[in-house]
């Protein structure tokens, strides 16, 4: 893979990811895959980048999943299983960024990167949205049990089932109804300045909560109301943070949060 397939740059704190392959609507190819996993690993709450932007280049497609050319060299059972495991890990990795991420999603977002998507935080896209997964039409292949749980989560499982089901795109006013984005911004420059206006509102938060919320909800929805907490109630309570922010509070000033 060229680097140039997926850039990755940081502005005033903000982390910026854009799959760079305009020509082929940003499908990505697996080492994009891996380089994606890889920077979601690196940051840490309270380091230099505190909020993660993912975006596609241009205004045509967020990600139109997987290059269709990965897929040619499968031929056995392992090849499909070492794929789908490929793509629990990455979407992992998203999930369990420890800074908030927002997809940016301009025209179509489907496959895999509509699981890229599923799988940031937060979720604005201009009015040419098109959101889907219509490999029931394509590919004739499937998603795996983690990709359909935050499906299911964002969207419950009956919408799921109509919208695989169906092979249909869901549009821009569509998804917002259905709670799958947030905001629908009119045209492309306009999605872009307000991903980078809400990055730096984030940015500017405490770390440690935004971190320990984050994990709490991926916990919640893996293992249910009874998921252990203990950790992250006391890594936020006993931190140098809450002390600043008490203060803070008291004096009447704003807080320096430092993620510790």
């Amino acid at each position: 893979m060229s680097e140039a397939d997926l850039l990755f740059e940081t502005r005033d704190g903000i982390g910026w990811i854009t799959f760079n392959r305009s020509s082929s609507r940003n499908a990505l190819t697996l080492d994009m895959y891996d380089r994606l996993e890889a920077i979601c690993a690196s940051l840490e709450a309270g380091g230099p980048v505190r909020c993660l932007v993912l975006t596609g280049a241009g205004d045509k497609a967020f990600a139109a999943g997987t290059d269709m050319s990965e897929f040619r060299a499968f031929a056995r059972d392992e090849d499909a299983l070492a794929y789908e495991a490929q793509m629990d890990r990455v979407m992992g990795a998203v999930e369990a960024c420890s800074v908030p991420t927002i997809a940016a999603i301009a025209g179509a977002c489907t496959g895999g990167g509509a699981a890229i998507a599923a799988a940031c935080d937060m979720r604005l896209a201009n009015a040419n949205l098109r959101f889907g997964f219509p490999i029931a039409r394509t590919l004739g292949n499937c998603l795996s049990i983690a990709n359909l749980s935050r499906l299911v989560a964002l969207i419950g499982a009956g919408r799921t089932k109509e919208l695989i089901f169906t092979a249909r795109l869901a549009g821009a006013e569509e998804a917002r109804a259905i709670g799958l984005v947030s905001e629908i911004l009119p045209d492309h420059s306009s999605l872009m300045a307000r991903a980078r206006d809400l990055a730096e509102t984030i940015a500017g938060h405490a770390p440690l909560t935004l971190a320990s919320t984050k994990e709490a909800l991926r916990r919640l929805r893996l293992e249910g109301a009874g998921a252990e907490d203990r950790d992250l109630i006391v890594s936020a309570y006993m931190s140098a943070d809450f002390r600043e922010g008490m203060e803070a509070f008291l004096a009447k000033r704003k807080p320096q949060w430092t993620g510790r």
